[in-house]
């Protein structure tokens, strides 16, 4: 089974942006790059029109895969692409062409006026779905904007990385999403933020206000948490300098503004299987919509 990085490619700018990042996330890991598009055909009607027949509408959705590798083998000498058109519904088809991979990529549009996403039904489908990590980035997203501001003032890839922000809920740590962090800011030669939101219990609500040592009880608690669940992990990656950073109130909100700073948000998801069927959970929703920074969701038991 050859390993590989996967992006999902429909012609939009954002899986342009998606592409190219999934191209430097291959190099990292020294790994080829596979860019898959899905060709849905038209339906029966429209399939018999002079100018949308079948033939016709596959012949031209061939150049985007195609046009896509040659730019990337041009952009990144050296690496490893080939391109693969499937047809089927396009959650289903990219979930199936990315069954070995290790990394799923996908676009997901920026926001007008706001730094975020706007997921789409493909890609919330696919993140619930996955079993593999599956990153998102948004249209525009430019190789500097991982890394930290230059001497001029603005991002360049000549700076260090920005650092790998990971949501962690030290109550219930998943290794898998752990390893994944530490393993990307290990390839980037950067630091881990660990950042876990909380909300004070009920209880506490009322004593909180008269108490003003409360409030450090509860987050020399939650740091001593956070501390034995990442423990081992700082023990294989000595050389990563790790920020903990537990915070009252919405994960979400918190790992939207830490994305504004870092190279790359890490969260988890945990893998369903109830009658219901497969969802993403609140805190991802929140920062899939608005985060700034690329976004890596690793599904965990």
């Amino acid at each position: 089974m050859v390993r590989t990085v996967v992006a999902g490619l429909d012609g939009s700018p954002e899986s342009r942006a998606a592409a190219e990042w999934a191209a430097r996330e291959a190099e990292l890991r020294s790994l080829p790059l596979k860019v898959v598009h899905v060709w849905e055909p038209a339906p029966d009607p429209l399939a018999q029109a002079p100018l949308l027949g079948a033939e016709t509408q596959q012949h031209w959705s061939q150049r985007i895969p195609r046009e896509a590798g040659e730019g990337l083998r041009l952009r990144h000498p050296g690496l490893d692409v080939t391109e693969d058109q499937v047809t089927g519904t396009p959650a289903d088809a990219l979930l199936a062409a990315a069954k070995d991979a290790e990394l799923l990529v996908l676009g997901s549009r920026g926001l007008s006026g706001v730094g975020g996403f706007l997921v789409g039904s493909v890609g919330l489908s696919v993140v619930a779905r996955a079993d593999l990590p599956v990153v998102l980035v948004r249209a525009g997203e430019q190789s500097a904007d991982e890394h930290a501001k230059g001497p001029a003032g603005s991002p360049s890839t000549e700076t260090p990385y920005r650092p790998v922000v990971l949501g962690l809920d030290a109550d219930t740590p998943a290794d898998a999403v752990i390893e994944f962090a530490f393993a990307e800011a290990a390839r980037r030669g950067t630091g881990l933020r660990v950042v876990y939101g909380w909300n004070l219990p009920p209880y506490y609500a009322y004593g909180f206000a008269l108490d003003s040592g409360l409030n450090d009880e509860l987050f020399r608690e939650e740091t001593a948490a956070l501390r034995e669940a990442l423990g081992p992990w700082q023990q294989k990656h000595p050389a990563i300098e790790v920020a903990l950073e537990p915070r009252i109130g919405s994960a979400a909100d918190h790992l939207v503004d830490a994305s504004r700073e870092a190279s790359l948000v890490v969260i988890g998801r945990r893998i369903r299987r109830g009658a219901l069927g497969a969802h993403i959970g609140p805190v991802a929703h929140g920062v899939l919509h608005h985060a700034v920074a690329p976004v890596a969701v690793v599904a965990h038991d």
